[in-house]
């Protein structure tokens, strides 16, 4: 039996990941923090183990003995008070990561990376918007983006590391609590939006995200990077007009703000996140991601050498994920 371990496993897309790999057979590991909730990882085929992306001493003994066949690391930090955290979890602790992989796990024949879009930035902003693509030179102009970035070019620096990175668009599904504020939102009959210029998003279902992640695993070529999403382009406000329909197309007060406006909110957002301790979802990263108008991307290589095809477009992911922030008591 091939074993593999996930990290970031109590998560969102994490647990999805856990599931997806005890349906397939696979001897799966699941890495958590000592205080992550376990609320979504109760199967007993489970085998837990903890590890501390922080400190390479402790790292190396935690994986003493564990070799294994493959690892996707999901893991990582979206928001933080601290723009120095995103580059200590999602850079660091993935470089930490893998040089314990590399000391301990002689018989890993694959890590999938779990990336973002935002690696990219804001390029190919001059409408008709075109598809950015893996040849487009990135310019991130979010911490998180550049923490990403930073950790994508450690990896590529490894000759000999069997690495496949996924970058994904935004993901959605059961159990996300940031697209989770917009639902809210809406169900209080308030649609909060950006910017005058036509923005084109995409999206992924989180389902979607754990079928290519489990196919790079097998059919991947190693260093290459593969933009995931459901294949199609929507408007800005298509994501906002599916969630209400899943309501009830219940009554709905529009509100679209100007740039400098959202500059301002965000600002006030993070300096009561920084007075609090409790990070915030309105902060700089945040408004230069509602900023960028362009999120289009091509997935033809995922298709093509991945065999992906997503299953879920945006109106059936939607309509599975408000049920289940309904049945949940989300919503």
């Amino acid at each position: 039996m091939s074993s593999v371990l996930i990290t970031g496993a109590s998560g969102f897309i994490g647990s999805f990941m856990v599931e997806e790999a005890l349906r397939q057979g696979f001897d799966t590991w699941a890495a958590v923090r000592r205080s992550s909730s376990r609320r979504w990882l109760q199967d007993s085929k489970i085998h837990f183990i903890e590890l501390d992306f922080d400190r390479p001493d402790v790292l190396d003994e935690q994986l003493r003995g564990h070799d294994f066949d493959y690892v996707i690391h999901a893991a990582g930090v979206t928001k933080c008070l601290n723009t120095d955290n995103f580059f200590r979890v999602n850079t660091q602790g993935t470089i930490n990561l893998i040089e314990a992989l590399r000391r301990n796990a002689a018989s890993l024949r694959r890590f999938v990376f779990i990336s973002s879009l935002s690696v990219c930035g804001p390029i190919k902003e001059e409408q008709p918007y075109q598809d950015i693509t893996c040849d487009d030179e990135p310019c991130p102009n979010t911490a998180y983006g550049q923490s990403k970035l930073k950790a994508e070019r450690y990896i590529d620096s490894i000759a000999d590391f069997p690495c496949v990175t996924l970058r994904l668009t935004g993901v959605y599904g059961p159990r996300e609590k940031d697209y989770f504020m917009m639902a809210k939102s809406i169900s209080n009959h308030v649609d909060f939006a950006v910017g005058y210029k036509p923005q084109e998003l995409t999206f992924v279902y989180v389902k979607d995200v754990v079928a290519a992640s489990f196919l790079a695993l097998e059919h991947g070529n190693i260093g290459a990077k593969y933009f995931i999403s459901d294949g199609s382009v929507y408007s800005s406000r298509t994501f906002s007009d599916l969630i209400r329909r899943e309501l009830g197309n219940i009554w709905l007060i529009r509100i679209k703000s100007p740039l400098w406006l959202l500059r301002v909110i965000t600002y006030f957002g993070e300096s009561v996140g920084q007075f609090t301790g409790k990070v915030s979802a309105l902060n700089k990263d945040k408004y230069h991601i509602m900023k960028q108008r362009n999120w289009r991307c091509d997935i033809a290589p995922a298709v093509r050498e991945l065999g992906f095809e997503p299953k879920y477009q945006l109106d059936e992911g939607l309509r599975e994920t408000v049920k289940w922030y309904k049945e949940n008591g989300w919503l």
